[in-house]
């Protein structure tokens, strides 16, 4: 049984396995999603990005950790709750921040919005803005991956309230039933939009400790530690490919921000954020890299060049023009457009 308590020791020469490349990838990841997700919520105040959006500000490691474990092929499947698990799967920033700001340079050339991020060259099958109805949609996937004998994973991410629609108990028993390769990853950060998860559920975890319901393994992690995730990802996904059935893993985190860009987050207790900015993943892995002996310069280095990366994407998308009004009925029904109706 894994728990929050298996971080990697601190420590030269110790947990090697990973080693520097792979730790370099793993850090750029996680400041790209930071900077990315920053700038989003600049571009917002600045009337640039249109509607609600929901950031990851504080739980980069998760989406950092399973994208780097991930290979060419695998499928991830994400919530309302998506542009780091987007960026983590290789799309580009501008992509993005022009979905965000309804650019025709956007993902989708604006048509998707924050919550609808999709891009199947990256392996990257949307975002859901409905609570847990992604999860059968990501054992449909799998069951196409086991039935055509392909090696390819689906991940499906989803929020610690999710845990208590039916939804999430259909697709875990199926998935367990039927051994698909599947890895459900709940991302608990301690509040189902205003309330705190542990006001509504009878167990401590959520997810964990509902998996022995389904024959699953209790896997908790520290999901602020991007070499911790790593490796629970390495083992869920050698085990989904073995053809030896899915995974529930709970990753414990914390959201920085409120649920949307309209929540101050008041209704958290007093000194709350302050401990949890005490494990911010960054701060975490910064002094990681350090203590394997990866030079100040090498970190600053990245750093900056992901700013300028963020920079760059910003210039483009507000000089990108806004999609053209002819493709509003295109792409809306299955035969492309809205003539069947009609």
């Amino acid at each position: 049984m894994a728990t929050v308590k298996d971080r990697a020791p601190a420590g030269l020469g110790l947990n090697d396995d990973i080693g520097e490349q792979k730790r370099l990838a793993l850090y750029r990841s996680q400041v790209r999603l930071r900077e990315a997700e920053q700038r989003a919520y600049d571009l917002f105040l600045q009337n640039l990005v249109k509607g609600t959006s929901h950031l990851s500000l504080g739980q980069e490691a998760i989406a950092a950790g399973f994208a780097e474990a991930m290979v060419k092929g695998d499928l991830s499947f994400c919530t309302y709750r998506g542009h780091a698990h987007t960026l983590a799967r290789g799309v580009p920033v501008e992509k993005v921040l022009g979905e965000l700001m309804q650019r025709d340079n956007g993902l989708m050339r604006g048509k998707g919005g924050s919550m609808h991020l999709t891009s199947e060259e990256h392996g990257v099958m949307g975002s859901y803005a409905i609570i847990g109805a992604h999860l059968p949609i990501a054992c449909g996937a799998a069951w196409r991956a086991q039935y055509k004998g392909d090696k390819d994973v689906s991940v499906c991410f989803f929020g610690d309230g999710t845990t208590n629609i039916g939804a999430f108990h259909e697709a875990l028993n199926f998935a367990a039933v039927w051994k698909l390769p599947v890895v459900f990853v709940c991302e608990n950060n301690l509040y189902m939009e205003y309330t705190p998860i542990a006001d509504v559920t009878a167990v401590e975890h959520p997810a964990a400790d509902r998996a022995s319901a389904y024959g699953l393994e209790r896997i908790v992690i520290d999901g602020n530690d991007a070499d911790v995730v790593y490796r629970a990802a390495q083992k869920a996904f050698a085990k989904a490919r073995a053809g030896e059935g899915p995974s529930l893993i709970e990753c414990m985190t914390y959201r920085h921000s409120g649920h949307s860009r309209a929540d101050p987050a008041k209704y958290r207790p007093d000194g709350e954020l302050d401990r949890w900015k005490l494990r911010d993943p960054i701060k975490i892995y910064r002094e990681r890299l350090k203590q394997f002996g990866v030079a100040e310069k090498v970190i600053a280095d990245i750093d900056a060049q992901v700013r300028q990366e963020v920079d760059d994407a910003t210039e483009a998308c507000k000089a990108a023009p806004n999609p053209p009004l002819d493709i509003i009925t295109t792409d809306v029904y299955a035969d492309g457009g809205w003539a069947w109706r009609n």
